[in-house]
């Protein structure tokens, strides 16, 4: 299976995105077994995640991910929306990777499965 995640991470998480990859090298180091493949997006913070991940794009990803392979007049047509602004939604998702085109220019999801993680902390924490 082949999963995305989407995270928020400000720069004072950095050290701690740094410890978790070098413990999975490490687990991967002394079992000689790859961990499962996952693609990593990270967004600075919640307005850049928004900026690129809005609820109309969010259901662009979630109707292609049910349609499968599509043009993209066909998306436009499954969403009822403009074909202008669907391509203009799809170019950015292919920018960030969330969407693909294979050799036939028919746009897809290359994941089986997107997840979120968002952590929230009080200035205490």
């Amino acid at each position: 299976m082949k999963k995305a995640v989407i995270q928020i991470r400000r720069a004072a998480d950095v050290m701690a995105q740094v410890e978790a990859m070098a413990s999975r090298f490490v687990g991967v180091w002394k079992t000689g077994e790859a961990a499962p493949h996952s693609t990593v997006l990270t967004f600075s913070s919640p307005a850049q995640l928004f900026s690129i991940l809005s609820p109309k794009r969010w259901e662009l990803i979630e109707r292609l991910q049910t349609l499968g392979p599509s043009t993209i007049r066909g998306l436009a047509r499954a969403l009822e929306r403009d074909v202008k602004r669907v391509h203009e939604d799809v170019s950015v998702l292919v920018e960030w990777g969330l969407v693909e085109k294979d050799a036939a220019s028919k746009v897809f999801v290359p994941f089986d499965e997107i997840e979120a993680d968002f952590v929230l902390r009080g200035a205490a924490a």
